[in-house]
């Protein structure tokens, strides 16, 4: 027999209309789903919202950094062009291109800002990384050795106030003995691309210049900070490059880009747990408004009930009845909040754009949270883990009504009818 052929399938579904209180039954009813539908909804937005804050946060950071990278233990990499060549015959490496990477201080005119330079072939460059893709003035191709090219991030190259030919003067760290003392090593660049990636860090603090450039600016000779690898599976960046460097027999140290930003990603992991686990109390709340309701249905049905157990219906038949009709609103209530909370993660960044523009405020500052965006990445998984407890929740939420209905004695129940 088909659950639906049940008589405490009927008889559950039956007392979610309205009884004798003029309807009163049913609109908490509708309250107390609305209020488990709300609950799942806020619960779905948030999850998906870190996930697109992850996603869109790995998305920009390998814009305009590299899967892995092999650099010298101490210094520079000499044999930088054997690394290269072995990088490239192994399986899964897209890319391999040499770069050059330092520290320098940036001035023009009265302003100064710190910034990290980083020296590439721009020809290779494209096929490693597509920070090339991000350029809002100018093109990588103007880095030409010998013509001292700098591009700058949009957030460096606003606080230094240049734009597309204008001049800084790169101050190196490291100084140069003169007859007059040790004088800061300079070099005057100027601006030939602004670039911006949405990574405030990278936008701020990151600009680009020749390899050769770069190597002379910082006295390296023909040696190269490292090898830039660009892989077709990003996620197996940490053993790929490990098993490079013992391939090539040592004596590298290896990074990758998820330990460069393991930080990032563990805190959005640990939000997101607390989160979960926070939210789920509001869906809990939500969940147990069905006790009232149903306690209250308890109460008016008790002539029906007494009538039930006298015609031979016993105690697990009552209780099943009151369980189906706790889970019927259990499970209105989660369908519609995930179908609001998806429909409303979907339309999320609209939303909030329309938001600011009436109201003139700004939720995300790209300085704090390296985006100005709000993106959303609903997961199937994080679904059915919200769908899961929130029936769960509601179920449970069900037991102590359907208990007091299943022990109600019917002389007791029909003593004042």
């Amino acid at each position: 027999m088909k659950l639906t052929d049940r008589y405490e399938w009927l008889l559950g579904t039956r007392y979610l209309r309205s009884g004798q209180r003029r309807g009163f039954l049913s609109f908490i009813t509708v309250i107390s789903a609305v209020g488990l539908m709300l609950g799942v909804a806020v619960l779905v937005v948030v999850l998906s919202v870190m996930n697109g804050f992850e996603a869109e946060l790995r998305q920009r950071i390998l814009s305009v950094t590299s899967h892995a990278t092999l650099m010298g233990l101490e210094g520079p990499l000499p044999d930088w062009r054997e690394a290269r060549e072995r990088a490239q015959q192994t399986p899964g490496v897209v890319a391999a291109v040499p770069y050059v990477e330092s520290r320098a201080m940036l001035a023009a005119g009265q302003r100064l800002a710190g910034a990290q330079l980083r020296g590439i072939l721009p020809a290779e460059e494209a096929r490693a990384v597509g920070i090339g893709r991000s350029l809002v003035e100018g093109s990588l191709d103007d880095l030409q050795a010998g013509r001292w090219r700098i591009v700058l991030g949009e957030a460096l190259a606003r606080e230094l106030g240049v734009g597309v030919g204008g001049e800084v003067v790169v101050i190196v760290p490291e100084g140069t003995v003169t007859p007059t003392g040790i004088v800061p090593r300079m070099r005057r660049f100027t601006v030939s691309g602004v670039f911006r990636s949405g990574m405030y860090e990278y936008d701020r603090g990151l600009g680009l210049l020749h390899a050769t450039d770069a190597a002379r600016l910082f006295h390296l000779g023909d040696a190269m900070s490292g090898v830039r690898l660009a892989l077709e599976d990003p996620l197996r960046a940490p053993q790929m490059v490990r098993q490079l460097a013992l391939d090539l027999g040592g004596g590298y140290y290896v990074s990758d880009w998820t330990r460069n930003h393991a930080n990032f990603f563990r805190s959005i992991q640990s939000a997101k747990s607390m989160l979960f686990v926070i939210l789920s109390m509001i869906v809990a709340i939500a969940a147990f408004n069905i006790v009232a309701t149903l306690v209250m249905v308890v109460k008016e049905k008790q002539p029906d009930i007494a009538i039930l157990r006298t015609l031979g219906a016993g105690p697990r038949n009552i209780l099943a009845a009151f369980v189906v009709q706790g889970g019927v609103i259990g499970a209105v209530g989660v369908v519609l909040g995930i179908g609001a909370g998806a429909l409303l993660a979907a339309n999320l960044e609209r939303l909030v754009h329309l938001i600011e523009r009436v109201f003139g405020v700004q939720f995300l500052d790209a300085s704090v949270y390296f985006m100005s965006d709000l993106p959303a990445q609903v997961s199937l998984n994080d679904v059915w883990r919200v769908a899961a407890v929130a029936l769960l929740l509601s179920l449970l939420a069900t037991l102590y009504p359907a208990w007091r209905a299943a022990r109600l004695l019917p002389a007791e129940a029909l003593r004042h009818d």
